[in-house]
């Protein structure tokens, strides 16, 4: 009994001292199991489609919300200017794509005012109801028009994904994720293009 409760412990000990499992060097969650070959098709503001890979190269956010959107969505958009304010001249590396779940109000013409007003490279990404609605499944989106005495409002899922330069889904960063975080995983993402 005795030596069989010995050889039990050392198999354990043994198990026990394989190789660690080191913590994220990210702030945001990794998603890439699950996302990695994640893509869309949309269009610009100017009708131009646009996929991820149109951005290689540089570290994609994206982020889905609707321009009557009262607090999440310019909320999220002010944090993201803020992170390119930190970057610094690493923002050149980074596209900020908002994508619209509003397509029926959020115009093309309203996506090319209201987006880059919170940064000049921030770009607005529209397509039909459809289109969305499959994309939005695409990236684990959720979405639902409430409606309310003026209209409706849009309930959305809040986080803004991290595609790296290779053009994969990496990192979903939730909503009010501090700026400097946001910050320094982009720049462990850029990192890993060298």
């Amino acid at each position: 009994m005795w030596l069989r409760s010995f050889v039990l412990l050392c198999v354990l000990f043994l198990v026990a001292c394989g190789e660690p499992k080191l913590p994220s060097p990210f702030h945001a969650s990794e998603v890439s199991s699950a996302l990695a070959q994640a893509d869309f098709k949309l269009r610009d503001p100017s009708g131009k489609v646009r996929t991820l890979a149109d951005f290689r190269g540089k570290v994609v956010v994206l982020f889905f919300g609707y321009v009557h959107c009262p607090d999440v969505c310019p909320t999220t958009l002010a944090d993201l200017a803020q992170v390119m304010r930190q970057l610094g001249p690493q923002a050149d590396k980074v596209q900020v794509l908002f994508v619209t779940v509003d397509p029926e109000r959020d115009t093309p013409a309203l996506l090319a005012e209201y987006v880059p007003a919170f940064h000049p490279s921030f770009l607005g990404l529209y397509g039909a109801p459809q289109e969305i609605a499959g994309i939005a499944k695409r990236f684990e989106i959720v979405y639902q028009k409430q409606p309310t005495a003026s209209g409706y409002n849009v309930d959305h899922s809040a986080g803004s994904y991290l595609v790296d330069p290779a053009g994969r889904v990496r990192l979903l960063a939730p909503y009010a994720q501090r700026a400097e975080w946001l910050a320094e995983d982009i720049r462990l993402l850029l990192a890993l293009q060298r």
